[in-house]
Protein backbone atom coordinates (compact mmCIF):
# COMPACT_ATOMS: atom_id res chain seq x y z
CA UNK A 1 0.00 0.00 0.00
CA UNK A 2 1.27 3.58 -0.69
CA UNK A 3 1.08 5.69 2.22
CA UNK A 4 -0.87 9.17 1.91
CA UNK A 5 1.00 12.14 2.89
CA UNK A 6 -1.15 14.73 2.98
CA UNK A 7 -0.10 18.66 3.22
CA UNK A 8 -1.36 20.06 6.32
CA UNK A 9 -3.14 23.38 6.29
CA UNK A 10 -1.12 25.46 8.66
CA UNK A 11 1.65 24.55 6.12
CA UNK A 12 0.41 27.13 4.12
CA UNK A 13 -2.70 28.68 5.51
CA UNK A 14 -1.76 31.95 3.73
CA UNK A 15 -3.67 30.50 0.72
CA UNK A 16 -7.86 30.30 0.34
CA UNK A 17 -8.98 26.25 0.74
CA UNK A 18 -9.16 26.04 -2.97
CA UNK A 19 -5.47 27.03 -3.53
CA UNK A 20 -4.72 24.84 -0.68
CA UNK A 21 -5.39 21.76 -2.74
CA UNK A 22 -3.55 23.02 -6.03
CA UNK A 23 -1.09 23.48 -4.06
CA UNK A 24 -1.05 20.20 -2.66
CA UNK A 25 -1.01 18.78 -6.20
CA UNK A 26 1.94 21.09 -7.70
CA UNK A 27 3.92 20.24 -5.11
CA UNK A 28 3.46 15.96 -5.16
CA UNK A 29 0.86 15.64 -2.57
CA UNK A 30 -1.67 12.42 -2.47
CA UNK A 31 -4.07 14.53 -0.12
CA UNK A 32 -4.66 17.75 1.75
CA UNK A 33 -6.00 19.11 5.33
CA UNK A 34 -8.83 21.51 5.25
CA UNK A 35 -9.57 23.51 8.18
CA UNK A 36 -13.10 23.98 7.69
CA UNK A 37 -13.03 26.12 11.81
CA UNK A 38 -10.23 28.38 12.38
CA UNK A 39 -7.98 27.57 14.86
CA UNK A 40 -7.50 30.79 16.67
CA UNK A 41 -9.47 34.27 16.61
CA UNK A 42 -6.84 35.77 13.93
CA UNK A 43 -6.93 33.51 11.52
CA UNK A 44 -8.78 34.05 8.26
CA UNK A 45 -12.56 32.40 8.26
CA UNK A 46 -13.93 30.60 4.56
CA UNK A 47 -17.70 30.48 3.82
CA UNK A 48 -17.31 26.32 3.30
CA UNK A 49 -20.07 24.91 5.51
CA UNK A 50 -23.14 23.93 3.45
CA UNK A 51 -23.49 24.46 -0.06
CA UNK A 52 -21.25 27.50 -0.67
CA UNK A 53 -19.66 28.60 -3.70
CA UNK A 54 -16.46 27.91 -2.16
CA UNK A 55 -17.10 24.70 -0.99
CA UNK A 56 -17.59 24.13 -4.63
CA UNK A 57 -15.08 25.57 -6.02
CA UNK A 58 -12.94 23.15 -3.46
CA UNK A 59 -15.12 20.48 -4.93
CA UNK A 60 -14.08 21.24 -8.62
CA UNK A 61 -10.19 21.83 -7.65
CA UNK A 62 -10.31 18.01 -5.98
CA UNK A 63 -11.86 16.73 -8.99
CA UNK A 64 -9.20 18.38 -11.87
CA UNK A 65 -6.51 17.70 -9.28
CA UNK A 66 -7.40 13.83 -7.78
CA UNK A 67 -5.63 15.02 -4.32
CA UNK A 68 -7.92 13.60 -1.94
CA UNK A 69 -9.04 15.31 1.22
CA UNK A 70 -7.32 13.17 4.33
CA UNK A 71 -8.52 15.08 7.64
CA UNK A 72 -10.44 17.91 8.73
CA UNK A 73 -10.21 20.78 10.98
CA UNK A 74 -10.53 21.64 13.93
CA UNK A 75 -13.08 20.45 16.36
CA UNK A 76 -12.90 21.91 19.79
CA UNK A 77 -14.88 20.60 22.72
CA UNK A 78 -15.27 23.25 25.25
CA UNK A 79 -17.54 23.39 28.57
CA UNK A 80 -20.56 25.15 26.38
CA UNK A 81 -19.85 22.97 23.40
CA UNK A 82 -23.11 21.45 21.88
CA UNK A 83 -22.01 18.47 19.79
CA UNK A 84 -24.85 18.23 17.61
CA UNK A 85 -24.24 21.90 16.53
CA UNK A 86 -21.19 20.44 14.72
CA UNK A 87 -23.36 18.50 12.46
CA UNK A 88 -23.01 20.82 9.40
CA UNK A 89 -19.57 20.70 9.65
CA UNK A 90 -18.62 17.00 9.46
CA UNK A 91 -21.31 16.82 7.28
CA UNK A 92 -19.52 18.68 4.98
CA UNK A 93 -16.30 17.10 5.84
CA UNK A 94 -18.12 13.65 4.66
CA UNK A 95 -19.11 15.61 1.45
CA UNK A 96 -15.36 16.20 0.96
CA UNK A 97 -14.40 12.58 1.26
CA UNK A 98 -12.79 12.95 4.28
CA UNK A 99 -11.19 10.30 5.97
CA UNK A 100 -11.19 11.77 9.34
CA UNK A 101 -11.58 15.23 11.73
CA UNK A 102 -9.42 16.78 14.13
CA UNK A 103 -10.52 17.24 17.76
CA UNK A 104 -9.07 19.48 20.42
CA UNK A 105 -10.28 19.31 23.89
CA UNK A 106 -10.37 22.77 25.74
CA UNK A 107 -12.29 21.71 28.85
CA UNK A 108 -10.14 20.93 32.20
CA UNK A 109 -13.50 18.71 33.33
CA UNK A 110 -11.96 15.54 31.98
CA UNK A 111 -15.00 13.30 32.95
CA UNK A 112 -17.12 15.87 30.56
CA UNK A 113 -14.63 16.22 27.46
CA UNK A 114 -14.13 12.22 27.49
CA UNK A 115 -18.34 12.19 27.22
CA UNK A 116 -18.36 14.91 24.45
CA UNK A 117 -15.59 13.37 22.88
CA UNK A 118 -17.66 9.96 22.98
CA UNK A 119 -20.94 11.95 21.75
CA UNK A 120 -18.45 13.81 18.95
CA UNK A 121 -17.85 10.24 18.03
CA UNK A 122 -20.63 8.90 17.68
CA UNK A 123 -22.01 11.63 15.13
CA UNK A 124 -18.61 11.10 13.20
CA UNK A 125 -19.28 7.14 12.89
CA UNK A 126 -22.74 7.91 11.46
CA UNK A 127 -20.93 9.66 8.33
CA UNK A 128 -18.38 7.30 8.85
CA UNK A 129 -15.44 9.00 9.81
CA UNK A 130 -12.82 8.70 12.44
CA UNK A 131 -12.58 11.06 15.14
CA UNK A 132 -8.45 11.89 16.24
CA UNK A 133 -7.76 13.89 19.66
CA UNK A 134 -5.01 16.37 19.44
CA UNK A 135 -3.27 16.39 22.63
CA UNK A 136 -1.49 19.75 22.86
CA UNK A 137 0.39 21.10 26.07
CA UNK A 138 -1.98 24.13 26.18
CA UNK A 139 -5.02 22.28 26.12
CA UNK A 140 -6.54 20.17 28.31
CA UNK A 141 -5.79 17.18 26.83
CA UNK A 142 -1.88 18.21 27.51
CA UNK A 143 0.10 15.21 26.59
CA UNK A 144 0.23 11.49 25.12
CA UNK A 145 -1.26 9.91 27.96
CA UNK A 146 -3.94 11.87 29.28
CA UNK A 147 -5.21 12.02 25.40
CA UNK A 148 -4.82 7.83 25.52
CA UNK A 149 -7.32 8.06 28.61
CA UNK A 150 -9.72 10.45 27.58
CA UNK A 151 -9.83 8.43 23.76
CA UNK A 152 -9.39 5.09 26.26
CA UNK A 153 -12.82 5.18 28.29
CA UNK A 154 -14.78 7.31 25.58
CA UNK A 155 -14.46 3.57 23.90
CA UNK A 156 -15.74 4.44 20.37
CA UNK A 157 -14.20 1.88 17.56
CA UNK A 158 -13.82 5.27 15.28
CA UNK A 159 -12.07 7.32 18.33
CA UNK A 160 -8.07 7.64 17.73
CA UNK A 161 -5.17 9.75 19.40
CA UNK A 162 -3.33 12.45 16.88
CA UNK A 163 0.63 12.11 17.46
CA UNK A 164 1.85 15.08 16.21
CA UNK A 165 6.42 15.25 16.95
CA UNK A 166 6.23 18.87 18.07
CA UNK A 167 3.32 17.96 20.38
CA UNK A 168 5.20 14.77 21.81
CA UNK A 169 8.36 16.61 22.09
CA UNK A 170 6.83 19.56 24.07
CA UNK A 171 4.33 18.21 26.43
CA UNK A 172 7.51 16.06 27.57
CA UNK A 173 5.78 12.79 26.58
CA UNK A 174 7.48 9.82 25.53
CA UNK A 175 8.33 8.24 22.34
CA UNK A 176 8.25 5.15 23.78
CA UNK A 177 4.32 6.04 25.18
CA UNK A 178 3.32 5.86 21.39
CA UNK A 179 3.68 1.84 21.90
CA UNK A 180 1.06 2.00 24.59
CA UNK A 181 -1.72 3.05 21.66
CA UNK A 182 -3.54 0.45 20.17
CA UNK A 183 -2.77 0.41 16.61
CA UNK A 184 -6.74 0.41 15.76
CA UNK A 185 -6.34 3.78 17.76
CA UNK A 186 -3.33 5.95 15.40
CA UNK A 187 -5.07 6.80 12.36
CA UNK A 188 -3.23 9.06 11.29
CA UNK A 189 0.02 11.25 11.88
CA UNK A 190 0.99 14.79 11.64
CA UNK A 191 4.78 15.33 10.77
CA UNK A 192 7.33 18.22 11.60
CA UNK A 193 10.52 18.86 12.91
CA UNK A 194 11.58 20.83 15.94
CA UNK A 195 15.36 22.10 17.89
CA UNK A 196 15.38 18.97 20.78
CA UNK A 197 15.81 21.96 23.28
CA UNK A 198 12.94 23.01 25.04
CA UNK A 199 11.37 26.52 24.89
CA UNK A 200 11.49 28.90 28.14
CA UNK A 201 8.02 28.95 28.55
CA UNK A 202 4.29 28.48 27.12
CA UNK A 203 4.02 31.66 25.02
CA UNK A 204 7.43 30.56 23.26
CA UNK A 205 5.91 27.12 22.70
CA UNK A 206 2.45 28.54 21.29
CA UNK A 207 4.54 30.59 19.20
CA UNK A 208 6.51 27.81 17.91
CA UNK A 209 4.15 25.66 17.13
CA UNK A 210 1.85 28.34 15.06
CA UNK A 211 5.01 29.62 13.03
CA UNK A 212 8.28 28.43 13.41
CA UNK A 213 8.43 24.57 12.97
CA UNK A 214 11.25 22.80 10.88
CA UNK A 215 11.39 20.20 8.14
CA UNK A 216 11.45 16.90 9.06
CA UNK A 217 14.62 15.92 9.49
CA UNK A 218 16.28 19.51 10.20
CA UNK A 219 15.23 19.35 13.78
CA UNK A 220 16.46 16.99 16.90
CA UNK A 221 13.49 14.81 17.04
CA UNK A 222 13.80 10.93 16.59
CA UNK A 223 11.57 11.30 14.17
CA UNK A 224 12.70 7.62 12.52
CA UNK A 225 11.96 5.96 16.11
CA UNK A 226 8.31 7.39 16.11
CA UNK A 227 7.83 5.77 12.99
CA UNK A 228 8.88 2.65 14.10
CA UNK A 229 6.23 2.55 16.70
CA UNK A 230 3.21 3.61 14.68
CA UNK A 231 1.30 1.31 12.28
CA UNK A 232 3.90 1.10 9.26
CA UNK A 233 1.35 2.86 6.36
CA UNK A 234 -0.26 5.63 8.79
CA UNK A 235 -1.27 8.48 6.91
CA UNK A 236 1.40 11.53 7.48
CA UNK A 237 0.19 14.92 7.83
CA UNK A 238 2.85 17.59 7.10
CA UNK A 239 2.43 20.70 8.90
CA UNK A 240 5.50 22.78 9.06
CA UNK A 241 4.47 26.48 9.65
CA UNK A 242 7.71 28.36 8.72
CA UNK A 243 6.63 32.32 8.47
CA UNK A 244 10.03 33.53 8.28
CA UNK A 245 11.01 31.46 5.18
CA UNK A 246 7.38 32.19 3.94
CA UNK A 247 8.51 35.65 3.32
CA UNK A 248 11.17 34.75 1.06
CA UNK A 249 9.66 31.31 -0.47
CA UNK A 250 6.25 30.67 -1.74
CA UNK A 251 3.95 27.96 -1.37
CA UNK A 252 3.76 25.39 -3.34
CA UNK A 253 8.10 25.72 -2.65
CA UNK A 254 7.70 25.58 0.64
CA UNK A 255 5.24 22.63 0.23
CA UNK A 256 7.49 20.76 -2.07
CA UNK A 257 10.52 20.69 0.20
CA UNK A 258 8.40 19.74 3.11
CA UNK A 259 7.49 16.65 1.25
CA UNK A 260 11.20 16.26 -0.05
CA UNK A 261 12.14 16.12 3.96
CA UNK A 262 9.44 13.85 5.21
CA UNK A 263 10.07 11.08 2.35
CA UNK A 264 14.08 11.39 2.98
CA UNK A 265 13.26 10.47 7.05
CA UNK A 266 10.48 7.70 5.53
CA UNK A 267 13.63 6.01 3.04
CA UNK A 268 15.48 5.80 6.56
CA UNK A 269 12.56 4.30 8.19
CA UNK A 270 12.52 1.82 5.57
Amino acid sequence: MTRPISLAALTVLELTPPDMVSCAADAGYSHVGIRLIPATPTEPQYDLVGDTPLLREVERRLADTGVQVLDVEIFRLKPETDVAAYEPAIACAARLGARGLLVAANDPDEARVTDRFAAFCDLAATYRLTADLEFMPWTDAKDLPQAARIVERADRPNGGVLVDPFHLSRSRSRIADIATIPPSRLHVMQFCDVPAALPPDMDAILAEARAERLFPGEGGLDLVAMLHLMPRDVPLSVEVPTHTLARSVGAVERARRALARTRAVLAQRG
